[in-house]
Parts: structure tokens; C-alpha cells; sequence
């Protein structure tokens, strides 16, 4: 999970000032030391590291902290501010063309992600009403153009290509003629890169921006490779001029140091951060969202954004009212497991949760393997089964472990379970209903006798 272990760090330095009622300056020095080292534990860029704590430190020996009556809570408020400040401030969204087509070119090394990044950028866009081009000026490596025509395809974009034997300047202007000619208003130029910086590489960068005058030079970056990544983004920026970066494999990094160092060592956004495979995992990049999370705050606004774009709004509501009526049965079970399967890992969500973080998150790992023994079991139930588990006798349970390739005690173990849950959902309705009867005055039944 992204900035794991920097989120893990930072939440005990804050439960140790919280704990205190009243704050020394040696207290805050204490803190920002521990702070201090767990930034540079991240991969954070030195100077940037020096620069936040100095500017932190400074705020929180101040007279709005000393003089707070909740002194622990400020300085967390504080460093909130300051690492907001750090990754941008504000979303940064695209620009685009008064004058179509708007053009993008992508740049970056080599096994960043450049080409599957152009493909699901295409996709997004084109969820916006746009009508995206893709363009192979990569003829160099090796299947590169096939590469993207398969991402393309994936996403039902158009792939322009004029094969390897072409210069990529000449490519990238007969794109710009063949976007005119079928009302393409965006054109996602995917370049070459290479293993390192050269200057054959820059040269032929310079000269296609120089033809086509694209609209934002989006750079795109592997955030795993930590200092690199930010010492490639400041050479990039420098030689060809970037207008905002896009941050790759976000959700393998447990560090984050290059998401927390790139936009203050180059000056230029995060515009979007890759959070996994598919298309809706490449995401707009919000720093006060981020700064959310990695101080187990959570992130509401992003767990919304993620229901609403896989929850259908009647189903939700149908499946809110069976609840309510102690209606759910195990069809429903799995049409739930499946909608939250769409939204990521169960850890990221939870994550988003605010107060989640005094949890352990660390052991609530779900299986993929175990959610999908579970859909073969219920998938392997007839749909008067699936409707009505009582009627899961001997010989049904035997047909049903058999039909998924499972155990009949593991058939057995996601009844109870099933049985369990509806238990808790009935009890909840219950005390849901007493409180609105008793005007907020209830008692859990067995409970203050």
C-alpha cells in the first residue's frame, strides 16, 4: 500500500503528542526528529526533508500552538498544511485546446509505464465525451508498437501507426492531419524511451514537440524507483520542459518518498497517480487527499468516488431495503462481494476510513483466492439454494463442495458465516429502530440491567 510504512511512522509520533496534555518545545523538537527521520526513511529528498520540518518546527514552537488547549491536535493540523503544501496544494487537472485536437505527448524511461499509462488516460478521457487518438511513435523497441495496439484495443481507442521504418516527427504530424480527418479533439502521443537520459533520446523528444506543439508534455514516472524517479523528473523538466507528471505504481510502493519529493525538486504537478491494472486505477492526483491518508485520516471523498463508479444507484438501494428487511440472501451476498471486489483491495478502502488507522490494518488482508472459493461455492447453488440456504441438506452441501472443487466444511463455514452476518444485521436494525422510537434514549438489550 502506498506510503505504508511512512503512515505507520508518522500515526505513533502523533498518538504520543495526543497523549500529552500539555506541550514543551523539547516535545515538538522530540517529535520533529522522529519525523524528520521518517521521511528520509521514505526515500524523501533531503533538502525537501530539512526545508519541512524547519518550516514545521517553526510553526509549532509558535504562540498557536503553545497557547492551543488541544496542542497535540495543532501540531497534527500543522503538518497536514505543510505536506498538502509540499505535493501542490491544489488537484491539478489538464488543459485543453481552444482549438482541437488538444495534444498530449508522453514521456518518460524506459519500464515506467509510459504506453499502458497513454492507453488508460485514453480511456479516461474518453469517459469525459472526448474522442481520443493514439499515436506509435515508439520504433525502436522491440513490439512496442503492437504493444499499443493491444492496450488500444483493450480500451477500444484508435491506434495511429505508420509501422518502424518512419521517423517519429513524421509519425506525429501525419497524426495530427489523420485526427483532423476523423474528429479525433485529442491526440496521446506514446514516445520512445530508453533505459537512461541521452541526448539522441532528448533530441528526438525536442524535435517532435517542435512539430506538433503539443498542449502539456505529460511525463510519466515509476514511483517504485524512489530518488531516481525525482532525479529523472528534474532532468526531463529541465532539457525538454514538462508541464505535469504522472506517478506509476503508486500502489507498490510502501514509501512514497518520490510522490512526497517530485513536484518540490522540478515545480511541476502530479497530475495522476497509477494505482494498479486497470483503467479506473489510474487516478487524479488530490495532495489534500493524500496528506489524508498517510496521517490515517482517511479519504472519504475518494471511497465515494470509487462506490459511485462501480455501485449502481437502484441496485444500492434495493439492496439497502432487503437489508433493512432482513431480506439478504446468498445471491445477494455475492453480487455485494463481486461490486466491492471492483473497488480495490479491502485494505486501500479501509484505509480510507477515517479513525481506521488505530486499527492494526496490516492483518486485514483478504485472500483473492479466498474470495473466489467462496464465489465457486455460492455460483455452484442452485438459485432456489442461493435464495434459501435452509434447504442445504447433506447431499445438496456434497453436490455444491464437489461442483466448486471445495471441501464440504469449508461449504459449512461460509453458511455460518452467512448465518453470522445476518444475525449482526438483524441486531442492528433492532437497535436502529429503538433508538428512533426512544428519541436517541436506548439501551442494548442484556445491557445496564
Amino acid at each position: 500500500m502506498a506510503f505504508e510504512n511512512l503512515s505507520d511512522k508518522l500515526q505513533n509520533v502523533f498518538r504520543q503528542l495526543r497523549s500529552k496534555g500539555k506541550l514543551t518545545e523539547k516535545d515538538v523538537k522530540d517529535a520533529m526528529r522522529e519525523v524528520k527521520l521518517a521521511l528520509l526513511e521514505a526515500d524523501v529528498n533531503y533538502k525537501i526533508v530539512k526545508q519541512f520540518v524547519n518550516k514545521v518546527n517553526e510553526r509549532a514552537v509558535g504562540a498557536e500552538v503553545m497557547g492551543s488547549l488541544t496542542p497535540g491536535q495543532q501540531v497534527i493540523k500543522i503538518v497536514n498544511e505543510e505536506l498538502v503544501e509540499l505535493m501542490g496544494s491544489a488537484q491539478s487537472k489538464l488543459t485543453f485546446s481552444n482549438k482541437p485536437p488538444t495534444i498530449y505527448m508522453m514521456v518518460g524511461l524506459q519500464g515506467a509505464g509510459k504506453t499502458t499509462t497513454s492507453g488508460k488516460l485514453a480511456g479516461l478521457l474518453r469517459k469525459q465525451g472526448k474522442n481520443p487518438l493514439l499515436v506509435a511513435c515508439d520504433v525502436y523497441r522491440p513490439a512496442a508498437i503492437k504493444q499499443l495496439q493491444v492496450v488500444g484495443n483493450n480500451y477500444n481507442i484508435p491506434v495511429f501507426d505508420m509501422g518502424d521504418k518512419v521517423s517519429p516527427v513524421e509519425i506525429a504530424k501525419q497524426a495530427v492531419i489523420e485526427a483532423q480527418k476523423n474528429r479525433n479533439d485529442v491526440i496521446l502521443i506514446d514516445t520512445a524511451g530508453r533505459l537512461h537520459i541521452n541526448e539522441e533520446l532528448m533530441e528526438e523528444l525536442q524535435n517532435i514537440k517542435a512539430a506538433v506543439k503539443p498542449q502539456e508534455i505529460l511525463l510519466v514516472v515509476d514511483a517504485m524507483t524512489g530518488q531516481d524517479a525525482v532525479t529523472v523528473a528534474d532532468s526531463f523538466n529541465s532539457q525538454l520542459g514538462v508541464d505535469g507528471i504522472i506517478l506509476t505504481k503508486l500502489d507498490g510502493d510502501a514509501r512514497g518518498g518520490a510522490a512526497l519529493s517530485v513536484r518540490s525538486v522540478t515545480g511541476k504537478p502530479i497530475k495522476y497517480i497509477g494505482m494498479g491494472e486497470k483503467m479506473e486505477d489510474l487516478e487524479p492526483f488530490y495532495p489534500d487527499r493524500m496528506a489524508s491518508r498517510i496521517l490515517g485520516m482517511g479519504d472519504v471523498l475518494s471511497l465515494i468516488e470509487k462506490a459511485q463508479q462501480n455501485y449502481d444507484e437502484k441496485q444500492a438501494a434495493e439492496m439497502a431495503e432487503k437489508m433493512r428487511n432482513n431480506d439478504f440472501n446468498l445471491e445477494d451476498f455475492l453480487d455485494q462481494m463481486q461490486q466491492i471486489k471492483k473497488m480495490g483491495p479491502l485494505k486501500d478502502l479501509l484505509g480510507m476510513i477515517p479513525g481506521m488507522s488505530q486499527f492494526n490494518l496490516n492483518d486485514v488482508e483478504v485472500n483473492p483466492k479466498d474470495m473466489a472459493h467462496i464465489e465457486a461455492i455460492i455460483q455452484s447453488m442452485t438459485k432456489e439454494e442461493r435464495q434459501d440456504p435452509s434447504i442445504l441438506n447433506g447431499p445438496r452441501k456434497k453436490r455444491i463442495a464437489n461442483g466448486s472443487g471445495r471441501t464440504i466444511a469449508e461449504v459449512n463455514r461460509l453458511l455460518k458465516q452467512f448465518e453470522e452476518m445476518k444475525k449482526m444485521m438483524k441486531q442492528m436494525n433492532m437497535m436502529g429502530k429503538m433508538a428512533k422510537g426512544k428519541k436517541g434514549r436506548f439501551k442494548i438489550p442484556g445491557m445496564f440491567r
